[in-house]
């Protein structure tokens, strides 16, 4: 017997077993009115009220349907509502600028939009059949009509188009089946230790790759999702003490603002002992990992994939040989990007590109041919990304490709670096460049963000002088009051290093 597997399997299964729980509890504070607490049951009526809405609009499977919004109980519904009756989700990144979220439309052909009450004057100007305000709910559901059956459903179609960041260049549309989406969420599932006890605060945007599956993961195994709409770290603690939040996905910058907030938090940290925080992005320093540890007494997981591997590739999770180790030791052992997921397949190749073969990788680019014939060469997933599989199975990532530092013919990684000036109590946030050098080709150069007014560049070349090789350190830092980041929290170098390669035909000297 075959079964296509289809993300309507998350809501079906929920709505079968835990009907009369709560299982969203909407962001109170935001220009839509709240929709508060929803029951699986309720979930699932708005979900069918909405692909009755889209069969009236004449939406027909395969149509796509993009959604520019923060975190909200009626994004999460779109997950469901949209694909599960054969349509194709996109979602938005609501931080993009009008020429951008045009693009996106438009690159899509999405049929209909839908965006937060905030990004009203965005969504005037966008150029599709169907524009609709996410509060208009008379507009958005049909309630009480029964949708139109998918006829055929099929595990190899398009579920999503989730579109990159596009720091460099156009962002591409990246096409994940039923099928990837489907396996992603039910092996993070495992991975992450997930069951029906848990409550899942939505710290990650729900735009991000999905929420990174976690929105259909949950949902399968009726857990309860905390609607978080914008991050703030004072703000996480009161949800995870409100809510007995158990679990929450966020990047880096996110963990940082949890920690600032529990510095000046009176009594006893929420959550303690009871928290797993699962991380991705740019590897967190391993300061700040003891610090989640021992400070917030939050298990401490990472992740490693993108946004065209669902993205689940490698965990990283305290493993029993580990306990009795101090906790610094275990966060150096965690900064590793981790063993390949259950199914997946990671290595580097002769270049030192991380490249990967899984079911959770995408269909191809949205009408990209040429670009996904050359990011599939091999029947691999080229990511991009430099590093290596290490002595105990795990893959480590020494940078992007090009973020590789090349001093004095040396290659040099940039988050090595990184790490070795985030060790110093006195830096906040760090970004490491290369820039143009007559004499090393490329000098090593850290931008630092200050906890610490009093500390000099030299104080920090010094103390990286005592954990790095000396090629490796820092000729020159710089002080600088913050680093600019896309929505999802990564470092944009390309921006860091634009004023000091003006006027070079290659960023490499």
């Amino acid at each position: 017997m075959y079964y296509p597997l289809t993300v309507r399997d998350f809501l079906d299964r929920a709505e079968q077993v835990y009907p009369d729980r709560i299982g969203v509890v909407d962001e109170p504070d935001q220009p839509a009115p709240s929709i508060g607490a929803l029951t699986y049951r309720r979930l699932a009526a708005n979900a069918r009220a909405q692909a009755a809405r889209l069969d009236r609009l004449g939406v027909p499977a395969g149509g796509r349907v993009a959604v520019i919004s923060h975190n909200s109980a009626r994004l999460l519904t779109s997950f469901f509502g949209v694909s599960a009756w054969g349509r194709i989700l996109v979602p938005v990144n609501f931080r993009l600028a009008q020429p951008e979220v045009d693009y996106i439309i438009r690159q899509s052909g999405a049929e209909v939009v839908y965006a937060d009450p905030s990004l009203k004057d965005v969504l005037a100007k966008v150029d599709a059949p169907h524009k609709f305000l996410l509060g208009d709910d008379d507009d958005l559901y049909l309630p009480d009509t029964e949708p139109r059956p998918w006829d055929d459903p099929d595990e190899g179609a398009t579920a999503t188009i989730n579109y990159t960041s596009g720091t460099t260049a156009r962002p591409k549309g990246v096409q994940l089946t039923h099928r990837s989406l489907w396996l992603n969420a039910t092996v993070f599932g495992l991975h992450s230790g997930l069951s029906d006890r848990d409550v899942y605060l939505h710290t990650l945007p729900m735009f991000h790759a999905n929420g990174w599956g976690m929105p259909y993961a949950v949902t399968g195994l009726g857990g309860q999702h905390i609607v978080l709409r914008q991050v703030d770290g004072t703000e996480i603690l009161r949800r995870v003490e409100r809510h007995g939040v158990t679990v929450m996905c966020a990047a880096p910058a996110v963990v940082n603002a949890a920690l600032d907030a529990a510095a000046k938090w009176d009594g006893e940290i929420p959550g303690r002992d009871k928290v797993r925080i699962i991380v991705a992005g740019a590897p967190p320093p391993s300061r700040t990992i003891q610090r989640v540890m021992d400070e917030l007494g939050w298990e401490f997981i990472q992740i490693y994939g993108l946004t065209e591997t669902a993205p689940l590739m490698t965990v990283n999770r305290l493993r029993a040989e580990w306990d009795g180790l101090p906790s610094i030791e275990q966060a150096h052992r965690l900064m590793r990007a981790g063993a390949p997921a259950l199914g997946v397949r990671v290595e580097a190749d002769r270049s030192g590109e991380v490249i990967t073969a899984s079911n959770h990788n995408l269909h191809g680019y949205w009408q990209q041919p040429e670009e996904t014939a050359r990011a599939q060469e091999g029947n691999w997933f080229h990511t991009g990304d430099g590093g290596y599989v290490d002595d105990d199975g795990y893959l480590v990532i020494s940078d992007r490709k090009k973020d590789v530092i090349i001093s004095g013919g040396e290659n040099v990684s940039s988050i090595e670096v990184e790490d070795a000036l985030m060790s110093h109590d006195a830096v906040r946030e760090v970004a490491v460049i290369g820039i143009p050098d007559e004499k090393w080709g490329e000098l090593v150069t850290g931008l630092v963000v200050r906890a610490d007014d009093q500390v000099t560049a030299e104080d920090l070349i010094a103390h990286c002088r005592a954990h790095l090789a000396g090629y490796k350190c820092p000729k020159r830092v710089e002080f600088v009051d913050e680093l600019p980041r896309t929505a999802t929290g990564k470092l944009q170098k390309f921006k860091l290093r634009e004023p000091y390669w003006a006027g070079h035909d290659r960023q490499v000297h």
